[in-house]
């Protein structure tokens, strides 16, 4: 396994639409797999989608075990080819990103999705989230449509944003 470089604002491929996955089985698809989920634990991140370690595929690895929140046992969840089919219970709540280092504010989500994907083993799933694990569904699920999470806050907390994440850019790489 290795781990990837992942990719930060305002690179092209974190506002690309992400392709879908034809072969599951393939083994450099499974290879990418292993390395965002050492990417992400690495990070460390509750999740990570692979626009974000530069591969343009509908594929996103999510681990909330780390969390407090009581839905959050279980292995790493691995969607392939992901979409929501119910939401419901709009909440609002902290978010950051892996790719938008040090920034983190609220944002509107659902509270309840249903969603749909194919699992790494090529099975067909449907997983009903709540809590943390919903919120990063949705999160990773807006990386593969090329949307970022300070995309969905309001115009002048978007623009305070942009400022200052251009601020600080430009006082690393002095």
């Amino acid at each position: 396994m290795a781990l990837l470089r992942i990719r930060k604002y305002p690179e092209d491929i974190l506002r690309r639409q992400a392709l879908p996955v034809e072969n599951v089985r393939d083994a450099e698809l499974q290879r990418l797999i292993d390395d965002m989920i050492e990417t992400m634990h690495d990070a460390p991140g509750i999740g990570l989608a692979a626009p974000q370690v530069g591969v343009s595929r509908r594929i996103c690895v999510i681990d909330v075990s780390g969390s407090e929140q009581p839905e959050s046992a279980g292995p790493v969840h691995v969607l392939i080819n992901p979409e929501i089919l119910d939401a419901s219970e709009q909440i609002v709540a902290e978010e950051g990103c892996l790719s938008i280092p040090g920034y983190h504010c609220d944002v509107k989500r659902y509270g309840r999705v249903i969603a749909r994907y194919t699992d790494r083993d090529g099975n067909h799933q449907e997983i009903v989230a709540t809590d943390l694990l919903c919120r990063a569904i949705q999160h990773e699920l807006d990386h593969l449509n090329g949307v970022l999470f300070v995309d969905r806050i309001g115009s002048f907390r978007k623009e305070l944003f942009k400022r200052r994440y251009k601020k600080s850019l430009s006082q690393a790489e002095a």
